[in-house]
Parts: structure tokens; C-alpha cells; sequence
């Protein structure tokens, strides 16, 4: 996807976060991470407001043990514990039309029929389906049957009438 296409994605995606520590050399745990962008040795991130790369990567692809160039100890490792690790937005893959990264529905609106009931703030993960926390705090599950139009370059996601009465 374009740039320009993409306008309303941070420069910045969240892609995890450190996780406890693994061994002594400095390795973690990546929490949260779902995979979208490889994060082999080599790889820039940012993990809170510093610049790292990744030294070595292990574990397996749902739960990966990531080393960065900022931790060669058990104990640096653990200073960053809970920090967000982030990768440069335009490092996100191209998607297909019926495919949405969550960063993409941050900040849509959201409307039954005439009425708009708020903006996504949020984006849950449940085994059953991902659920849309909307700023005036209710939740929508992001399902085919509830969500019926979903317009990310016009920032609008439309649910079904009667959803809210």
C-alpha cells in the first residue's frame, strides 16, 4: 500500500513488547508479537524512545526470544522489560482489499446508519474474534455479521442497522 494511501498510520507500529528475560545474555521473551514483520538479526526497531537492532532471534514464531544490541546482560534486559518495541510503519507488508492491519482501524469512525457511535481507540484479540473498543467505551465485535462496510481509506467502518438501539 502506498504511502499516501496510508496517510493515517504513526510513523512508528507496535510490533510487541519485551517480555521477561531468557538466559543471561540478554535475551527476551517478545510479547504480544503476531508475526507481520520479521524481526531477524539485523532488524531496526526501537524498543521505548531508543534506536536497537535485533542481534539474534530463537523461540519459536509465536513466541519468540529476540536479543537486541541495547541488552548483552540478564539485567539490561530486564530494564526494558514492558517497553514497546516498535518497527517503521512503512516495513508493514502490503495487504490484501478484505485484509486490515489493527493500526489501520485505529481512529475510524464508526456508524449505525445515520448515527455514529464513536471512533476506534482500540483493537482487542480474542480467540473468538478481535473486538473494536470505540472512545465512548463500547465494544464491537469485528465480525462479518456485526461489521457489514469497511471503508479504511475513508476512515469509516459501518455496523449492521438495529446493532444499537
Amino acid at each position: 500500500m502506498s504511502r499516501s494511501l496510508t496517510d493515517w498510520r504513526p510513523q512508528r507500529v507496535v510490533v510487541g513488547a519485551v517480555g521477561k528475560a531468557h538466559g543471561l545474555d540478554g535475551a527476551a521473551h517478545l510479547v504480544g508479537y503476531g508475526g507481520v514483520v520479521p524481526l531477524d538479526h539485523g532488524a531496526e526497531v526501537w524498543i521505548g524512545d531508543r534506536r536497537a537492532v535485533v542481534v539474534e532471534r530463537k523461540g519459536t514464531h509465536d513466541r519468540p526470544i529476540v536479543r537486541f544490541d541495547l541488552a548483552a546482560t540478564r539485567e539490561a534486559i530486564e530494564e526494558l522489560r514492558g517497553l514497546d518495541v516498535t518497527v517503521a510503519a512503512d516495513s508493514l507488508p502490503d495487504t490484501d482489499p478484505d485484509e486490515f492491519f489493527h493500526v489501520d482501524l485505529l481512529g475510524c469512525e464508526v456508524r449505525c446508519g445515520d448515527s455514529v457511535l464513536g471512533s476506534v481507540i482500540r483493537v482487542h484479540e480474542y480467540l473468538a474474534n478481535d473486538v473494536l473498543e470505540l472512545d465512548g467505551g463500547e465494544m464491537i465485535p469485528f465480525v462479518e455479521d456485526v461489521v457489514v462496510s469497511i471503508d479504511i481509506p475513508g476512515r469509516r467502518l459501518g455496523v449492521i442497522d438495529g446493532f444499537v438501539e
